[in-house]
């Protein structure tokens, strides 16, 4: 299983409403995520709009993929692209870039 981390920015004057959102997304996105083979996926967010997102899962790119290929996907980028700084063009799933692990106490 690898571990997967990515770093988006949260435009300020949208955090509020970027928290409410995902007190409650969707179940039907919920579940296309698990379907999709995204393990223990989680979000953090800072008070400044950094987002810290990680998620286990066995081929990240597939992953990526599968998810795109959804429609719930398709709609839930669209509504949530506008609360991303720095996107250039992408949607925030597209955006989303691992970063390289360093340590792992496992």
């Amino acid at each position: 299983m690898r571990r997967v981390c990515f770093l988006l920015k949260v435009r300020q004057d949208r955090i509020g409403e970027y928290r409410e959102r995902h007190e409650a997304v969707w179940p039907e996105m919920r579940a296309a995520l698990e379907e999709t083979g995204w393990h223990n996926y989680s979000l953090f967010l800072r008070e400044d709009g950094l987002l810290v997102g990680y998620l286990e899962t066995e081929d990240f790119e597939a992953a990526q993929a599968a998810m795109a290929a959804t429609e719930v996907n398709a709609r839930w980028q669209a509504e949530m692209a506008p609360f991303f700084e720095e996107l250039d063009g992408a949607a925030p799933d597209e955006a989303m870039k691992p970063l390289t692990e360093v340590f792992h106490l496992g």
